[in-house]
């Protein structure tokens, strides 16, 4: 049981990768909650290792006493041809979730993303950023699901993601600018937006009134550095462990832990390493965090 005032769980990325499929592949989803479990924790997001009959993802969360906080979103936006079919799968996702009691839903525009946009070839090499009319697009979609998501008792919660049209923090800055405060809110993720060329605490402070979900992860500067000096993309730089859980990188989270309790925080965060379980055990990098957290208080 942690001391925090907000809710704290862990992601489910630590012990399986969701862009590095080699990363954990042999993990089974009873590892995952088990570990979880042992570690004191109430909360987790889907993971591409959960059972999808329904009935048994209750199931095994409810035995452990488990929460199902969120799944990831890939949204795609900022092309209107796509904004029909786009829409229709968001209402599925805020069904299913609204059906695991879920409050956020984790959302991501993909347009333009080299590894996630499917009208990107393997031969490309650069994140296409968003023109005018793809802002415009954008934001009008974002606001429409928004509202889906407000008739399951859900908030839309944008992820400002490396290696998307939205991860530095001018482009945060827009899109919170654009969207709609009523219908639109923000995932704070301390790691990327550090990795998007941002002071995390300046982007919390700044965007905290449109908040309601945040992960905490960390960065490891060298690799980071390196990484950015050999021109690599953000997968690769998950491959190479640019990314680990707090404590383990230079991001300095009691600034940080400190705003949220100030500000009465009291929705989910959840602990994100995203690194090669291999090298970095999950549920051991999780105690170490916790530890590390716990110590700023």
């Amino acid at each position: 049981m942690t001391r925090f005032p907000f809710q704290l769980g862990v992601h489910p990325i630590n012990w399986v990768g969701e862009d590095v499929k080699e990363h954990g592949n042999d993990t089974t989803y009873e590892q995952i909650l088990d570990d979880i479990h042992s570690l004191g924790l109430k909360g987790t997001e889907m993971g591409r290792k959960f059972p999808t009959d329904l009935a048994l993802l209750k199931e095994e969360l409810a035995k452990r006493d488990i929460q199902l906080v969120s799944q990831w979103k890939s949204v795609l936006f900022s092309d209107p041809a796509y904004r029909e079919q786009e829409l229709e799968a968001f209402r599925e996702h805020a069904k299913f979730l609204q059906s695991m009691g879920s409050k956020v839903i984790s959302t991501c525009e993909v347009g333009g993303s080299l590894h996630f946009d499917p009208r990107r070839t393997p031969n490309e090499s650069e994140v296409i950023r968003l023109d005018e009319a793809g802002w415009a697009s954008l934001v009008e979609g974002l606001n429409a699901a928004g509202r889906i998501a407000q008739e399951y008792g859900l908030k839309l919660t944008y992820h400002h993601h490396g290696g998307t049209a939205v991860e530095s923090p001018e482009e945060i800055d827009k899109l919170m600018e654009l969207t709609d405060p009523q219908a639109v809110y923000l995932l704070f993720d301390s790691g990327h937006a550090l990795y998007g060329g941002a002071n995390p605490l300046d982007v919390l402070r700044k965007h905290y009134d449109r908040v309601a979900y945040v992960h905490l992860k960390d960065v490891r500067p060298a690799l980071l550095e390196q990484a950015r000096a050999d021109g690599v993309d953000f997968v690769t730089c998950i491959r190479r462990g640019v990314f680990t859980v707090p404590g383990d990188g230079c991001i300095d989270f009691k600034p940080i832990i400190g705003e949220l309790v100030s500000r009465n925080y009291t929705g989910w965060a959840l602990l994100e390493g995203e690194q090669d379980p291999g090298e970095h055990p999950a549920r051991e990098y999780a105690e170490k965090a916790l530890r590390y957290l716990e110590s700023l208080l």
